[in-house]
């Protein structure tokens, strides 16, 4: 099937997105420059690592449904029904919780439902199996022939495509550093970075496991290690959908210093973390670090403040 058959450029992403400048003392004093990576502003419903990851799936779809899996917040899953809808293909959004059936859809899994998106709950030891051959040939059983992206739409073609992001990014910066769920997004940003930078992943879920996904992920898409990442897993506070009053008030106080809307459950963790590393000397004077925003607020997390909403991952 032709690039063409599905136009993802009707969609017109704004890419590269921007890259600016912050003057932020707290980075200034150790002599270090602060650069945001704006990929919250690629496109208002695909924003960040959504249309990187995204795209060169949903070109392989070519137009056939995607069924991909996602908790009752997944971020994943509201782009991927908002793929479907503004380019036309069927999506299924499988869901962990078959107790969620019951209730009525939170505004989440409601908006996914609205972008035409057909829900399919699941227990909770069924998800856990969901990459085994019986649960997904039950799925498919159901649904017929569809593409199937795994959970936080990271895979090979995921990883491929945010390798553009590293690409976009070589020379400005010595270090890159993106916030993580399941490694999609560092694991081929650091394969597009070039000689002499290095990426730097800050996990939002706790577990340790993140260096194996990342390494998985690069064998699967580059045929083995690609250029230079490390992690630093000290500031997940507390894990995926969790937040403190510490980590509010830095949000507020960044976004009071630089007028930047931040999303709290990726972007302020990755820019807690980066000011954290600056104290203590990480970056070298003289050098540039570059925070990729991967994202932004308002997107709903249900009735209650966001760090209420379950465990999940994007």
């Amino acid at each position: 099937m032709p690039d063409d058959a599905l136009p993802l450029s009707r969609l017109r992403p704004a890419l590269p997105s921007p890259l600016e400048p912050v003057e932020d003392e707290r980075f200034a004093r150790h002599s270090v420059t602060l650069l945001l990576k704006r990929d919250d502003l690629i496109h208002p419903e695909l924003p960040g690592n959504k249309w990187r990851k995204l795209a060169p799936n949903l070109r392989a779809a070519a137009g056939r449904t995607v069924l991909t899996f996602g908790g009752a917040y997944s971020n994943h899953l509201r782009a991927t029904a908002a793929a479907g809808r503004l380019l036309g293909f069927p999506t299924v959004g499988v869901v962990r919780g078959d107790e969620l059936a019951h209730r009525p859809l939170n505004p989440s899994l409601a908006r996914c439902a609205a972008d035409g998106m057909r829900l399919h709950f699941v227990d909770r030891a069924a998800y856990r199996a969901k990459a085994s051959p019986e649960v997904l040939d039950g799925l498919l059983s159901l649904f017929g022939e569809c593409l199937v992206l795994p959970e936080g739409g990271s895979n090979a073609l995921a990883a491929q495509g945010c390798a553009e992001l590293g690409r976009e990014l070589r020379g400005p910066a010595g270090t890159v550093a993106v916030a993580c769920g399941t490694g999609g997004t560092l694991a081929g940003l650091a394969a597009g970075l070039g000689p002499g930078q290095r990426a730097l992943g800050i996990p939002v879920l706790r577990g340790g496991f993140l260096g194996d996904a990342v390494r998985a992920l690069q064998q699967e898409a580059f045929g083995g290690p690609a250029g230079r990442w490390s992690l630093d897993d000290r500031f997940h506070f507390g894990g995926y959908a969790r937040t403190t009053p510490r980590l509010h008030a830095f949000a507020d106080d960044f976004e009071d210093r630089h007028g930047l809307p931040v999303e709290r459950l990726y972007v302020a963790k990755l820019l807690y973390g980066l000011t954290v590393l600056a104290a203590e000397g990480a970056f070298a004077p003289g050098s540039t670090v570059t925070a990729v925003v991967t994202g932004r607020p308002g997107a709903p997390h249900g009735a209650g403040s966001p760090h209420d909403a379950p465990s999940d991952s994007r």
